[in-house]
């Protein structure tokens, strides 16, 4: 993975740990709602993961949010 590459996943991860905590959501609950292991979220949001844009799906719907809000910026 490029640098570039690994700077967007830490901004994802960092977007959506934004995107979680301001909804006063766990990552307990974010992993049951987006049906993933603990332990993926935890690497998401740390940045230590790529994911599948299915995954992605997931995390968005249960989030309730906005693409835009996950996605890093150009």
């Amino acid at each position: 993975m490029s640098r570039h590459q690994t700077e967007q996943v830490k901004q994802f991860g960092a977007n959506l740990r934004r995107e979680r905590t301001k909804i006063g959501m766990s990552q307990e609950k974010l992993a049951e709602l987006a049906d993933l292991n603990i332990r993926t979220v935890q690497k998401i949001e740390a940045g230590d993961i790529t994911i599948l844009i299915t995954t992605l799906l997931r995390l968005r719907h249960a989030l309730k949010c906005e693409w835009e809000s996950l996605l890093p910026k150009r």
